[in-house]
């Protein structure tokens, strides 16, 4: 589903990923770890257009992104839920959830599916984004990225700030759309159980560059968790 190629990009003079490479399948989790500052969010905010990159490629589903905006790789079918969530404050759960419909017709209901993924949405439907707990608000960016159906699921540290009965609902409902095998699902993560707990891929990165690779059965064999530690 997703093929990334030779991926270099820059902030100033700084080279900030370098020559990134690798493919995310359908079914699959492919989880990202590294420690802070070693580019991991650039990486994703490259996929989706938030940040130009330099030099390399992007393919989703046989078509190059690599040139596109945000909004054309939302409507060719790629999800993202950012780091920090983003969500809309000052709109009810509702019109955040239509927000992530916008390249669709306006007609286009709510997916029921959502509210079955998670429940609390729609008890909490005619309230405001910003006055939901910190989990809540992230189950919303979830589904606010699944609502348009996307082909590529990309989520940037769903766990931080989010309490331990949150963080297993959001890993549970990870591994289910992997099983669906609709969509490919690429994570960026530093909570090594979790990661290790949905990896069918890992990938860990070091100033900008992916320095292992694995499948998510043999991350403890590898050593993955000594080199997060290090």
């Amino acid at each position: 589903m997703l093929k990334v190629e030779a991926l270099n990009q820059y902030y100033g003079g700084s080279h900030i990923l370098r020559n990134c490479a690798f493919e995310a399948q359908v079914g699959e989790v492919t989880v990202i770890l590294g420690r802070n500052g070693v580019g991991k969010t650039t990486l994703l905010k490259s996929l989706m257009g938030r940040v130009a990159v330099k030099s390399g490629s992007i393919t989703l589903d046989g078509k190059d992104i690599t040139r596109a905006p945000s909004y054309d790789r939302v409507r060719a079918g790629v999800g993202y839920v950012p780091q920090g969530r983003e969500i809309f404050g000052r709109l009810t759960v509702r019109d955040n959830l239509l927000m992530g419909l916008a390249s669709k017709p306006g007609s286009t209901p709510i997916p029921g599916e959502l509210f079955e993924l998670f429940p609390v949405l729609k008890q909490m439907i005619g309230r405001r984004g910003g006055d939901l707990s910190g989990g809540q608000q992230q189950q919303l960016a979830i589904a606010r990225a699944l609502a348009a159906g996307p082909k590529l699921l990309l989520l940037d540290e769903p766990t931080e700030g989010i309490q331990p009965s949150i963080i297993k609902e959001i890993g549970r409902v990870i591994r289910l759309l992997a099983e669906r095998k609709t969509m490919a699902i690429v994570l960026v993560e530093q909570f090594y159980d979790f990661a290790a707990e949905l990896a069918d891929q890992y990938l860990v990165m070091e100033r900008g560059e992916i320095v292992l690779r694995g499948r998510g059965k043999d991350m403890e064999a590898d050593g993955v968790r000594r080199k997060m530690s290090i």
